[in-house]
């Protein structure tokens, strides 16, 4: 997972907000819509691999990926959440 001195000083690279960890319902559910082929990040491409951790930023609008423990922070990698999750 995210080193915790990392994770204090990530923010959303769109809007500043912080980003928390993804629990595990929300990255089942994720998860979930990712095998059925709904899912697309923010350039528009399906997302096709698993998540095995994310970060969601603090309004629940979007998600960012974290693979192999680097959060990926791109604003077109990020995975738009509806509604948001709080």
């Amino acid at each position: 997972m995210v080193d915790q001195e990392l994770l204090e000083i990530l923010v959303c690279p769109e809007t500043k907000q912080d980003v928390r960890p993804a629990d595990a319902s929300l990255l089942d559910e994720v998860n979930a819509r990712i095998r059925e082929g709904k899912v697309r990040n923010r350039a528009g491409e399906v997302v096709q691999e698993p998540l095995e951790a994310a970060l969601v930023r603090a309004d629940g609008a979007c998600l960012y990926p974290i693979r192999d423990d680097i959060p990926i922070m791109l604003i077109d990698e990020a995975i738009p959440l509806s509604p948001p999750h709080s």
